[in-house]
């Protein structure tokens, strides 16, 4: 046993079998920060080497909470395996998506059965109506050749050049989202050279397909430069066409506008931004600034008909859409107002319409807008509850519009939407191989009452004979925070509980932007709690609703949705009975006052800046989970980590776990899962991916019941 590790307390955790779980040394460790005094006895599982992680005592610690989840699984590992092949069995293996066309070619993906990773295709257009039978395809790229030997690998941008010859891949092989950027050959398949290492995000393509601009992160994880790179010459050479050194919390994007006429680069953070462009056929142009960065005002732009397209927030919460003058592109005339019952989310500008998408009532709408008259088609959809989008529409004058559909029940859809007849061609219906009832199932929509009076939207997944007098089992999923919306989706894992005896339940809480942008304000900074107390109020409420009782409720998030997880188990311990955290932000007081982590400054006007505010300070104090642990019971809980993470660092969930162990009251289970060489999102690979929701939901159902063991 290292000398990290003590013995571990008299207090054993539920299962015979087990082993005496590792409890972590507490070691002395303090800070002041306004005249207040914060003592973090647990400060030494950060290495302070990272990124580079090669402490003995840390590396010791984490590997023995593996070995203890490896104890607890074994025992349970049929069973995971079973729900494992039976997620599995819902998925179609020789999947492949439907063709998108784009220029003189048909591009997809598929995957044959038994690999991880995509295949990618194309084949010249044939005819006028662009056959989209994925027949007889060319192998363009193979991400399973990419991974050979690698225990992760992800593939983080993809970009065929303008003149169809070339493709420009990023990929990322730990987990650290430091993206390796290739330009390959198509016709040869060999890549004809490595632009950075240290590459993010979506890379853009000149007009002339002579080059690419790109952006790169610095050594804080932080994308602060967009630079174009000429084909054959030394990178080392490549011109920055924008860095960002006036706010350290801004990260630098690039993009393209609809009609291929500009490249875009945006330097901003998650409430405000500025955007510049340069022509597509002139990268080295001076890059032309549309508006000047203001506190709290975003803007997206696109271009088409001689137009700048752009929708801000500058005069409504909601947003308006406006358009400017290339020439002079400060001056916004307003197309579509703002309007407090339509949350205007985005819009792209093609040839013959606008494609306007939004949200009333926290429901999906999707528009066709003409340019000439202003009127505004609604793309229909008969259901009460779904998501739907526009999505693979790269051509600036298709024939139709692509459109993305699922709902809890139904399987996602993909339609064309033939404007001249308003009418939905489907392509393709989500095929679950095993086999998959509808009828069966049914989705309520709830509207339940928080503490302070809002209203929170819920939407339940559950099977029709299911019990509404608390004898049956919840699931309560949430996230709420950075404006991000849960969509109430299709998934086929979310059976694997539902034909088990639990509702299955999405929280729309406050943080996202699920009922609109103010829906997020109200989550965010000094409203932060009111994402806690609405998870918590719903949970209630769908308690008093008939649909569990205390203590048979399983919640589950993930990232900021873990942050969610963490308060909610401090503030409400009794209603739940297992609680899944993945890579979950519970050491938010610490991570907010170090401004050297990545994400840090960028974060502050997400939670609030400890450092220059007291107020601040003594907010994210008030509900850090990790600072508010409390000597009281928990529920059973599942963490989990990757020690790659640059978003939540490994040292969150282990610190937590630390803390918990050495703090709770109850026997209840405690896990802790750090993946040694992931990242954010965990294992790489479908079926890896897969298997850890199986090892989730395997923990959730040998707690509260349903494991069919």
């Amino acid at each position: 046993m290292a000398a990290a590790l003590i013995a571990s307390p008299a207090l054993a955790q539920k299962d015979d079998m087990l082993p005496d779980p590792p409890v972590a040394e507490q070691r002395p460790h303090s800070f002041t920060t306004h005249g207040i005094t914060v003592e973090d006895p647990y400060a030494w599982l950060k290495d302070a080497s990272y990124p580079k992680v090669d402490d003995e005592d840390v590396l010791d610690y984490l590997k023995a909470e593996n070995a203890y989840f490896e104890a607890w699984k074994k025992p349970h590992e049929a069973f995971i395996e079973s729900l494992f092949e039976e997620m599995k069995a819902r998925i179609k293996e020789d999947d492949k998506t439907v063709p998108i066309k784009d220029g003189d070619y048909l591009y997809w993906s598929e995957f044959a059965p038994g690999t991880q990773y995509r295949l990618w295709y194309r084949k010249p257009v044939t005819g006028s109506d662009a056959d989209i039978k994925p027949e007889n395809g060319t192998l363009i790229y193979d991400e399973n050749k990419q991974a050979e030997g690698l225990d992760y690998f992800r593939l983080g941008g993809f970009a065929v050049s303008p003149d169809a010859t070339k493709i420009a891949t990023l990929t990322d092989s730990n987990g650290s989202e430091r993206f390796v950027l290739k330009v390959r050959d198509i016709a040869t398949g060999k890549d004809l050279e490595t632009i950075t290492e240290v590459g993010i995000g979506q890379p853009v393509w000149a007009a002339g397909s002579d080059g690419l601009v790109y952006t790169e992160v610095n050594d804080n994880w932080r994308s602060y430069r967009a630079l174009y790179h000429s084909l054959g010459a030394n990178p080392a050479d490549d011109k920055v066409i924008y860095e960002e050194t006036e706010n350290v919390a801004f990260s630098v994007g690039v993009g393209q506008t609809t009609d291929e006429k500009y490249i875009l680069i945006e330097t901003g953070e998650n409430s405000s931004n500025e955007v510049r462009f340069v022509p597509a056929d002139n990268p080295l142009a001076e890059p032309v600034l549309i508006m000047r960065r203001r506190p709290d005002i975003q803007y997206d732009v696109d271009s088409a008909h001689g137009k700048l397209w752009i929708v801000t927030n500058d005069n409504h919460v909601n947003f308006r859409l406006a358009e400017a003058d290339p020439a002079k592109p400060g001056v916004w005339n307003t197309i579509i107002a703002g309007a407090d019952d339509f949350y205007l989310q985005g819009v792209d500008t093609h040839r013959d319409h606008m494609l306007v998408e939004g949200r009333r009532d926290g429901l999906d709408q999707l528009y066709l807008r003409h340019y000439d008259t202003g009127e505004m088609e609604r793309v229909p959809f008969e259901e009460a509850a779904y998501s739907a989008s526009f999505a693979g529409n790269p051509e600036f004058a298709p024939a139709s519009y692509r459109v993305s559909y699922s709902s809890m029940v139904t399987p996602g859809t993909v339609y064309d939407y033939h404007p001249e007849d308003d009418r939905l061609e489907t392509l393709k219906v989500q095929e679950i191989p095993s086999g998959y009832d509808p009828t069966l199932y049914t989705v309520d929509r709830l509207m339940i009452e928080a503490r302070d009076g809002a209203k929170v939207p819920v939407s339940v997944l559950r099977r029709k004979d299911f019990p509404l007098d608390q004898s049956g089992k919840l699931f309560v999923y949430g996230y709420g925070a950075y404006g991000i919306a849960i969509p109430p989706s299709f998934s086929t894992s979310k059976f694997s509980l539902v034909d088990r005896g639990f509702a299955y339940a999405i929280a729309h809480i406050r943080g996202g932007d699920d009922m609109g942008y103010q829906w997020f304000l109200d989550g965010k900074l000094k409203k932060r709690t009111n994402s806690f107390n609405d998870f918590v109020d719903v949970t209630r409420g769908l308690i008093e609703a008939g649909y569990a009782k205390p203590g048979m409720v399983a919640a589950e998030g993930g990232s900021a949705g873990g942050e969610l997880m963490g308060a909610v188990v401090n503030q409400a311990p009794e209603l739940y009975g297992a609680v899944a955290a993945h890579v979950p932000f519970v050491d938010v007081l610490n991570t907010m006052l170090d401004d050297t982590l990545p994400l840090t400054p960028g974060e502050w006007n997400e939670w609030g800046n400890p450092i220059t505010d007291p107020d601040a300070f003594t907010l994210i104090r008030s509900y850090s989970p990790y600072d508010n642990v409390t000597a009281q019971d928990y529920p059973a809980m599942l963490i989990t980590g990757g020690l790659n993470d640059p978003r939540v660092t490994y040292w969150e969930p282990a610190k937590w776990t630390a803390k918990l162990r050495a703090t709770k009251t109850d026997d209840n289970l405690l896990l802790m899962k750090i993946n040694m060489g992931a990242g954010h999102g965990g294992k790489s690979g479908r079926w890896n991916r897969l298997y850890e929701v199986a090892e989730a939901y395997g923990f959730i159902l040998t707690q509260l019941g349903g494991a069919d063991e």
